[in-house]
């Protein structure tokens, strides 16, 4: 019998209308737990809009400092982009979202788990994994895939679906369902319109200690107060709106507007300094790594094996990823327009047309005819079979008998 359960609670409708639901259906106790990951207003007011709805308490936990530090921060290290676009701003608070959800309801001896999920999306997925990684011994009930409402319309005139976090915020729903049809201007909340950007560029120095964003423009700033700085820097001059088609795990496609100014000017300046300090090798290894960070992510695999075996990898990769990188802001573009590090493995010393101790111009021919072995290996027994078929062809046609003339 289920006497309490915990439920993940945003304050939004689809949450609020599930409280007195889930008390009229199994006669049990609501307690919810909302959690702070950047929300800002939305959160005004969350744990007495719980008890109004009928909740028995509400947790407001400020877990800021903690999605940024364990789950934005490895992300962005790992390069990790879903869809070639999508700096994964919701998918990566999930995880923790639903693990403070299962510490809570310990806590409190809950007998099952709910959450506000749709039948339809990726969150479903995100929440449930966390639960069965943590608390596989209670039930999980998902009251948007038992009850009669069959769309967000059924329950709402606000169509647009939003998720907002310190990260990003992402748009879905009405008008965007279309996907030949642009984004209205009024959509937009972090974000200027790249044309009413201001007309004089600026200038931003990012600042990375193994990988880790530390400061900007030379000011040493915590997790939280630097993503909220780049935001606004990027915000004001259009930086970081993404529209994308995109797959969800459940197999249909659908697109979201995603903006995320902070994000696209860390993952710029990041990627800039790996290309300053990392060889070849270890970057095209880590390219490999990437996606398959993003996909699991995106897909909620992040409790997992997995996700500690790259980190691992990751980190090797970043021991070296310290220095700054200045990006140019324009009209919602970010050029990169300097990057240092002590790293650096490049060196005017050796990329000089002079001579230096390190690299002899004259060693370059060696090189080349090794570089190039197979192909001449090749090349070379190409010619040999070519001249051997036409010896053969001459020794052919000498046995063929003479034709003689008739007068």
């Amino acid at each position: 019998m289920i006497r309490t359960i915990a439920l993940a609670y945003s304050g939004g409708l689809d949450t609020s209308i599930i409280v007195p639901w889930l008390k009229e259906r199994y006669g049990a106790r609501v307690i919810c737990v909302a959690a702070d990951i950047g929300q800002g207003e939305e959160l005004e007011g969350v744990r007495a809009k719980a008890i109004a709805s009928g909740a028995d308490e509400c947790y407001v936990e400020d877990l800021r400092q903690e999605f940024v530090e364990k789950f934005v921060w490895p992300t962005l290290r790992a390069g990790a982009i879903y869809g070639r676009k999508y700096l994964l701003g919701t998918s990566m608070g999930r995880p923790l979202i639903a693990r403070r959800q299962v510490e809570i309801a310990r806590q409190v001896g809950a007998d099952a788990l709910a959450h506000g999920c749709t039948g339809k999306g990726n969150d479903q997925v995100r929440f449930e994994l966390t639960y069965a990684a943590f608390a596989p011994d209670l039930p999980v009930i998902a009251p948007w895939r038992e009850w009669d409402i069959r769309s967000r319309e059924d329950a709402i005139d606000k169509i647009y679906s939003r998720d907002r976090n310190i990260w990003h915020i992402s748009h879905e729903g009405g008008i965007l369902e279309q996907p030949a049809v642009a984004p209205p201007a009024d959509l937009f909340m972090l974000t200027t319109a790249p044309e009413r950007a201001p007309n004089e560029p600026e200038e931003v120095t990012i600042g990375f200690i193994n990988g880790t964003p530390v400061s900007v423009n030379g000011a040493e700033l915590d997790a939280v107060d630097l993503v909220g700085a780049l935001n606004a820097i990027g915000g004001r001059h259009g930086v970081g709106r993404i529209d994308l088609v995109e797959d969800r795990l459940v197999g249909m496609k659908s697109r979201g507007v995603y903006e995320t100014p902070g994000g696209t000017l860390l993952y710029s300046a990041h990627s800039e300094l790996e290309q300053l300090v990392l060889d070849r090798r270890t970057l095209a290894a880590k390219d490999l790594i990437a996606p398959r960070y993003a996909d699991l992510v995106y897909e909620g695999r992040w409790w997992t094996t997995e996700r500690e075996a790259y980190d691992a990898f990751v980190n090797v990769t970043q021991e070296r990823v310290t220095g700054s990188v200045t990006l140019k802001l324009f009209k919602g573009t970010a050029s990169v327009v300097g990057r240092e590090s002590e790293f650096a493995l490049y060196d005017e010393r050796f990329v000089t047309f002079g001579e230096d101790n390190v690299y002899q111009q004259s060693d370059a021919a060696g090189f080349i005819r090794l570089y190039g072995l197979s192909a001449r290996v090749r090349a070379i027994r190409d010619q040999e079979m070519a001249a051997a078929q036409n010896e053969r062809a001459k020794k052919d046609d000498a046995r063929k008998p003479a034709t003689l003339a008739i007068a």
